[in-house]
């Protein structure tokens, strides 16, 4: 019987001991064995912080989000192969896709935050804190990654999902993973990470599996460990006390069991679209992976005169939901993973049956399509009712962990409210109201009990992604007997693996520490105005001091015409008794303005945008007479990705201090504009450059890669160039619609054209026939064809030219393309 293997320290590993078996949960057939005796979970722990640990910690904030968004693209890409392995665990195709695509999308999510970070390897946190009167000694709050390991022990119920929302948090932070999955499903979760090993993004140690059990693996955890669990309460608690985490004070993070309640709000009668929303929604979370869901619906808290309504429009519902064989198109639930969890899920509802009715649902009886319903872990939808739910507590302490769920009334929405809180806490509630003061009601006296709420009504219906949906940007987790613990939350969830420290010092020194220039640090003058030089040259700190100009009664009443602003201070000096201000004042606006134009260099160069404001504050009235110079200081770098047609460039946010003549502060303002990256990819192509790269080129010189002889590549290159040029037009666009955007807007960047590229219209692994007679005659063609390129756009520059492979081109775009093709050849050539 095959084995699943464990990854540790670098390799792929069996254990020594005879394996426990993985079941499917549709045929009941043995998948594979599962074994990690004889691994040293020392060693495997040792290995993360160092091996993995080591490479992550260095790198920036965007270099690990490019990580994860390419991990994310790499693993979309063979996604197919995982939705075969899923279906095995009982989940249909929308349970797989919330799995494995929802697991994808955490990586995409985290990805996106690089933006929220500045460009280096930590974090600095808030605003600057000013300890002293002579603003000489402040603090400031970073955050650095832990060096330690993250050690994820997860739950069955998603073997993708759950692993990539936690380690996406833990990559962006710089942190290595180790992942331990639930056993049962854990055949999956190695399915996934042999892909990501094979992709080579991941630094070495930055991820490691733990396929079955790992009953010592937090006796070793240290200090800069972090681990996280998700299960039941019961383990949770038990691996919390473990005695190392509490001697190391490792921080461990609990999400456990849930027992969700969904509440009907008064207002939703039938027939409203909010009581058919809340009933779909229940239907959902009951039976979407057969209710095997910490955020599924439990308990359903209706009005007590709606409970006879909501009892039978749930029970048609449940009528229309098939099930069988996930693979099949007609199936709508799967089943559960395992017999023991049905076993478990039946012990469950026999003890909520106690004192609620089962009313819809047989814990014995079952129908299934195309499978047997002995062999699989097949459960039917069970829908109990609880009429004195303020008696009966086993509904808010017992958790079915399956297709079940249990109606109970409610008398007025403060009743509602204490339903929702006897369940001690939970991961998300949600209520279906039309009401926006029920919603408020709800909301704010629920909130103390819940990690998440929802509220549903018509006008957001169709954009909601539901009740039983955690999203990357909002926290997931709960209080009480939900965990106590959060994941994800956007940055907050990355904020878990950083260590926070407080620094104090001078302006100065924090300003090198920080990266980021704070007031009154020490200015470095720039040799040159700022905006000459390219985002990569550009340091906080570097400084540049104006001139002066004098506002005059002219520029303010200009002003004030110029953009409509009358206000009283700024054109009708006989109203200002009474005001703060003393004769006729500036407007604020026309202050940054008149900033801007002591500050801005005129001439083209790397600054290709204002950006924006950040902030700006003024500090006292600036009147008619008064004289003013500016202080532009770069303050902060961040990086940004560019999509569309515009070159490489990163924000520069630069602090403006506007000064009087007495040196006194009198504005500041944090102007962020848009810098363009060097470009150091490419050599230009010029007439001497392109004559000096075709005389080294002769009929004998080989290429480092691909089968292009150089009469073929002369022939090639003047192809192009008679398609820029027009002369060659009558052809169809080979790039697909709906990546022909992107693909055009590669042209921008400064990436290199991939090895190995080939034209659409040319053999596949074959050589175009010659048209030439030899290689001089070759090279007089891609002469004369590049002459007539130049000559159509001299006489044509407002011309757009048909591209087979990047579309419609322009002048400026054509020679874009110019330039990488020719270093591309150039460099296969060995010219350049």
């Amino acid at each position: 019987m095959k084995k699943i293997q464990n990854y540790v320290t670098g390799q792929w590993l069996e254990g020594k001991g005879e394996g426990v078996p993985m079941f499917d949960a549709i045929t009941g057939e043995i998948v594979a064995l599962s074994d990690t005796e004889g691994l040293d979970f020392a060693e495997i722990l040792q290995y993360g912080r160092t091996k993995g640990g080591e490479v992550l910690r260095k790198m920036t904030f965007q270099e690990r989000g490019n990580m994860l968004k390419s991990l994310a693209l790499y693993l979309t890409k063979r996604k197919d192969a995982f939705y075969e392995l899923s279906y095995r665990t009982g989940a249909t195709k929308i349970d797989s896709w919330i799995d494995i695509e929802g697991g994808f999308g955490n990586l995409f999510a985290n990805a996106s935050l690089r933006k929220l970070f500045p460009n280096q390897s930590y974090h600095v946190e808030g605003e600057a804190i000013d300890l002293s009167r002579g603003g000489r000694f402040m603090a400031h709050h970073i955050m650095v990654p832990k060096r330690g390991v993250a050690i994820h022990i997860n739950a069955f119920n998603f073997p993708v999902w759950g692993m990539l929302e936690k380690c996406a948090s833990n990559w962006m932070a710089g942190v290595p993973a180790i992942v331990k999955p639930a056993t049962n499903t854990s055949f999956l979760t190695e399915a996934v990470v042999r892909e990501i090993i094979a992709s080579g993004i991941l630094p070495e140690g930055a991820l490691q599996l733990i396929t079955g059990s790992a009953r010592t693996i937090l006796d070793t955890v240290e200090s800069q460990d972090v681990v996280t669990f998700t299960g039941s309460a019961t383990t949770g608690r038990l691996l919390k006390s473990h005695k190392r985490i509490i001697e190391e004070s490792v921080p461990f993070n609990m999400e456990a069991d849930s027992l969700n309640a969904s509440v009907l709000g008064e207002d939703a009668l039938p027939g409203t679209p909010e009581f058919d929303l809340f009933i779909k929604e229940v239907r959902n979370e009951m039976t979407v992976k057969c209710g095997q869901k910490c955020t599924a619906i439990r308990r359903i808290i209706v009005p007590q005169n709606r409970v006879e309504d909501v009892q039978i429009a749930l029970g048609k519902a449940l009528d229309k939901i098939t099930i069988g064989d996930p693979r099949l198109k007609e199936v709508r639930m799967g089943a559960l993973v395992s017999k023991d969890q049905v076993t478990e899920v039946r012990d469950r509802v026999q003890e909520l049956a106690k004192t609620a009715s089962i009313v819809y649902g047989d814990l014995d009886k079952i129908e299934t399509i195309g499978a047997d319903a002995k062999k699989g872990a097949f459960l039917s939808p069970i829908l109990l009712r609880e009429d004195n739910p303020f008696i009966n507590l086993a509904v808010h302490e017992t958790e079915a962990f399956g297709p079940v769920s249990t109606i109970m009334p409610y008398k007025n929405l403060d009743e509602a409210i204490t339903l929702a809180q006897m369940g001690k806490g939970s991961l998300v509630s949600s209520i279906a109201t039309n009401d926006d003061k029920i919603a408020k009601e709800y909301v704010i006296n629920a909130a103390t009990h819940h990690g998440r709420i929802l509220v549903i009504n018509r006008d957001m219906a169709k954009e909601s992604t539901g009740h039983g949906s955690p999203l990357p940007s909002l926290v997931h987790g709960g209080p009480g007997r939900a965990g106590g613990g959060e994941e994800m939350g956007g940055m907050r969830g990355i904020k878990h693996y950083l260590q926070r420290t407080a620094i104090q010092g001078s302006p100065t020194t924090l300003t090198e520490i920080t990266g980021i220039y704070q007031p009154n640090a020490a200015y470095k003058e720039a040799p040159e105005h700022p905006f000459k030089y390219h985002w990569e040259d550009i340091q906080p700190g570097m400084s540049l001091k104006t001139h002066k100009r004098t506002f005059t009664d002219t520029d303010i009443i200009n002003f004030a015409n110029l953009t409509w602003d009358h206000f009283y201070a700024h054109t009708d000096i006989t109203s200002l008794d009474g005001s703060i201000f003393e004769q006729r004042t500036a407007h604020g606006y026309f202050i940054i303005s008149a900033a801007a134009g002591l500050f801005v260099y005129p001439n083209k160069g790397p600054v290709s945008a204002n950006y924006g404001l950040e902030e700006c504050r003024f500090l006292r009235p600036l009147y008619h007479n008064d004289t003013v110079y500016v202080r532009l200081t770069c303050k902060q770098k961040v990086d940004r990705d560019v999509v569309s047609t515009e070159h490489p460039s990163g924000i520069v946010k630069w602090f403006v201090e506007v000064f009087d003549s007495e040196d006194e502060l009198v504005a500041v303002a944090t102007i962020l504009t848009m810098v363009q990256k060097k470009q150091e990819t490419f050599v230009e192509m010029t007439e001497d450059k392109i004559t000096e790269c075709l005389s080294k080129l002769n009929k004998d010189t080989k290429p480092k890669w691909g089968i292009l002889t150089p009469q073929h590549l002369l022939e090639h290159l003047e192809h192009t160039y008679r398609i820029c040029s027009g002369e060659i037009q009558d052809f169809d666009i080979a790039t697909p619609e709906k990546i022909l955007e992107k693909v055009h807007n590669s042209l921008y960047s400064y990436d290199k054209f991939p090895m190995g590229t080939s034209f659409p219209t040319y053999k596949k692994k074959e050589l175009e026939d010659l048209v030439h007679p030899d290689f001089e005659t070759s090279k007089e063609k891609l002469i004369e064809a590049r002459e007539a390129y130049k000559l159509f756009f001299k006489e044509h520059p407002d011309a757009i030219m048909k591209n087979m492979v990047f579309g419609e081109l322009n002048k400026y775009e054509s020679y874009l393309l110019e330039r990488k093709h020719l270093n591309h050849h150039f460099e296969q050539f060995n010219l350049l």
